[in-house]
């Protein structure tokens, strides 16, 4: 980002929360980061706004303050990126959350937007959520494990070759954690 350039976070934490503009704004974010190949959920490219839709507003409709929220950064007025933590309620795992759909619109790459995502992320996953650790999977082969790995994650384990991207193209599934 430049400098005169201000990152600014939202959380949208229920329903209600979601305006039909920032719907829009999130839905083709999301369409730009998988259609360039980004690894936010939709495996095969390209995807259509109708088909995010489906998922978003699945995601949309399971949001609550202490199990789904939405993380939004924006420059300027101008979605860069967003992410999703969830945790599950049940008593022997509600100690920790998932992070889902990490992705930086990609216009907005290589700017810190993505660290910057996942530095707040944490910050309010231990100070608003009250969860003790996150965990992610990444699609491994492209990096991802590099740039969480610089940001304090670990890998925690591997499933090798689940998932398939196309014949002979199996990726590893590299499963994270973050202490919080």
């Amino acid at each position: 980002m430049r400098h005169e350039e201000t990152l600014e976070f939202l959380q949208i934490t229920s329903p209600h929360e979601m305006s039909s503009d920032l719907r829009r704004k999130m839905l083709e974010c999301w369409v730009t980061v998988t259609n360039a190949g980004g690894a936010a959920g939709f495996p095969f490219p390209p995807v259509t706004l109708d088909q995010v839709a489906v998922v978003a507003d699945r995601l949309i409709a399971g949001l609550a303050p202490q199990r789904s929220r939405f993380l939004l950064a924006s420059v300027d007025g101008t979605l860069a990126g967003w992410l999703n933590v969830r945790r599950d309620t049940n008593p022997l795992i509600a100690h920790w959350g998932t992070v889902h759909h990490v992705q930086t619109h990609t216009g907005f790459r290589g700017k810190g937007v993505g660290a910057a995502l996942m530095h707040h992320v944490r910050r309010l996953a231990r100070e608003e959520m009250g969860l003790e650790q996150l965990h992610l999977a990444a699609r491994g082969g492209v990096g991802l494990e590099d740039f969480y790995g610089r940001l304090g994650w670990q890998e925690i384990g591997r499933w090798p070759g689940a998932l398939r991207l196309a014949p002979s193209d199996d990726r590893d599934e590299i499963l994270m954690m973050l202490e919080l």
